[in-house]
């Protein structure tokens, strides 16, 4: 079996993808698929427990002189509810807990990632793409429930001269449709590319200690980079699990309002 240097090729001490291999914790086959329980699902599931005793044990009591978990739980509630009235309507509260779920689980699955030996299920695309999926078909089929044909207005910016209207529709319909893409991908490049980062600046760090005096010496750089790049990393978490959830709430309100 070939080393993690072997692998990278070059005798760099370390592999900077080998932390996003998913592998199968419970192999488990139905029906000629592969229904493996991986530790991509072990770290969804860690996510979705997190989020769930954070607003647990944060809401509890509910007391009417919050305690200090029960004042991060509300402020996290107001953030997003703020932000859905902002960039939706106050119509667009009845998706509030959604919206608020969506957040918490991309921000806490960023966070987790963080640590060592965690997994990061948002540095795949399979994950980033289904959370954007599923906003897509819930935003399409919100409109169309709510105004029918009318919410092809979408595609019809007001305003727009009738000579150029074609070619306007025709951007539009193309924006609307590789809307899945751009805000999956964002999220998962984003997270991909800071981790990725990190693991080669600590192999520079493992390649100068073996390296001698002068080789702590040169470390020096290195292991400064990834302190920054960690709290930018941390930063970098918690932005794109606020910019998903906005663009969530923008793509809401084209579906409550089309043609606004």
């Amino acid at each position: 079996m070939a080393t993690g240097a072997e692998q990278s090729g070059g005798g760099f001490p370390v592999d900077p993808l080998h932390q996003f291999v998913v592998q199968p914790l419970i192999p488990l086959n139905i029906g000629g698929l592969d229904a493996s329980f991986t530790n991509a699902s072990f770290w969804m599931v860690v996510t979705v427990v997190a989020v769930a005793a954070f607003t647990m044990l944060g809401m509890g009591k509910g007391s009417m002189v919050p305690g200090r978990m029960q004042s991060v739980v509300e402020s996290f509630y107001t953030f997003i509810a703020n932000m859905v009235r902002d960039n939706a309507g106050q119509d667009a509260m009845r998706f509030f807990p959604f919206i608020f779920s969506l957040f918490a689980f991309i921000f806490f699955a960023n966070m987790i990632g963080m640590f060592p030996y965690a997994f990061t299920v948002t540095s795949h695309i399979v994950v980033t793409f289904v959370l954007a999926g599923t906003v897509f078909v819930g935003v399409t089929l919100t409109g169309f429930i709510l105004h029918g044909a009318k919410f092809l207005k979408v595609f019809v910016p007001s305003g727009v001269p009738v000579a150029l209207l074609p070619l306007v529709v025709a951007i539009e319909i193309i924006s609307y449709f590789s809307r899945p893409i751009s805000h999956s991908v964002r999220l998962f490049a984003n997270m991909l590319a800071g981790h990725i980062m990190l693991k080669v600046f600590a192999g520079f760090v493992l390649t100068f200690m073996t390296m001698g005096v002068v080789g702590w010496a040169g470390m020096i750089l290195p292991l400064f980079m990834i302190v920054c790049l960690t709290a930018l990393e941390f930063l970098v978490a918690a932005l794109q699990a606020y910019v998903f959830t906005i663009l969530t709430c923008m793509y809401l309100h084209d579906a409550l309002h089309p043609g606004h």
